[in-house]
């Protein structure tokens, strides 16, 4: 198997299974009947509920990959007026009174909701005009976002670029999570999406030119020293290719590890350390 294919393959694996979709799309439907009906006194009704993020623009990752992984859900406020911790503390209220039985804690700008298969990060918006709100910027002011733009400009890269933005995005974001969350996702992934790939034409192609394009500066040392490692990697992995040792690139792509009595295989770009 060359570095490509496993990449590929790795690529192709870091998607939500089809009981995964099912589960969270029960969930989310569950989510909002709750919603609906709690929010129902004049004065306190919703205007919409929405999910935005990574699940909608097929970025997500499973939970075995991302432990953090969660699904953005916009709950968007009828009557504005109020500072932010107001409405986070409404959405406190129904999640606590509706999910008494699971984890709640507000992670600002968001309330999050613990559940077994997911978790839902709950944000309080308003709308401000057409497909822009405003959304918590801390307890006490307002920031506008326009949610869901984000999502024609990654399919249109996407489209563009041989379909092989999105499973670049996973891959990468795998990194970031095994790497202690060097960047923040979203912005990583748009990030990403900005790059120019025009020499790239494989999956290993499209991953490399990330780490290429990544530089160590940082203010947080621990930040450098996982992109620094990382490019590392990469570089070796190319000197191994252009020796003709193919198989020990892969090895340096794929290595094995013992966790407890299990083995797995685990690359090195997409782990924190060596086992």
């Amino acid at each position: 198997m060359s570095v490509n294919s496993y990449l590929s393959n790795r690529a192709s694996s870091a998607v939500l299974s089809e009981d995964e979709r099912k589960s969270i799309n029960t969930s989310t439907t569950t989510l909002g009947t709750r919603l609906d009906s709690w929010f129902k006194v004049d004065g306190d009704k919703l205007q919409s509920h929405f999910r935005f993020g990574s699940q909608t623009r097929g970025t997500i990752l499973p939970r075995r990959d991302d432990q953090h992984s969660d699904v953005d859900y916009m709950v968007v406020f009828e009557k504005g007026g109020r500072k932010p911790q107001s409405y986070l503390d409404r959405l406190k209220k129904f999640v606590e009174g509706k999910y008494s039985t699971s984890e709640v804690y507000q992670s600002s700008p968001t309330i999050v909701l613990e559940l077994n298969h997911i978790k839902f990060e709950l944000v309080p918006a308003l709308q401000y005009y057409g497909s822009t709100y405003n959304i918590p910027k801390g307890p006490n002011d307002w920031q506008t976002t326009s949610p869901n733009d984000f999502n024609a400009t990654l399919e249109e890269k996407n489209k563009n670029n041989q379909y092989m933005i999105k499973p670049t995005v996973r891959l990468a974001k795998i990194w970031n999570a095994a790497n202690g969350y060097v960047f923040n996702s979203y912005l990583f992934e748009k990030w990403i999406c900005e790059r120019s790939y025009w020499l790239a034409n494989n999956q290993r192609d499209y991953l490399f030119t990330v780490f290429d394009n990544l530089q160590p500066t940082d203010a947080a040392a621990w930040r450098n020293e996982k992109i620094t490692r990382a490019k590392k990697l990469v570089a070796d992995i190319r000197e191994n290719e252009k020796e003709g040792y193919p198989n020990l690139a892969e090895a340096d792509v794929a290595c094995c590890r013992f966790i407890g009595h299990e083995v797995k295989l685990i690359p090195p770009l997409f782990q924190s350390h060596w086992g």
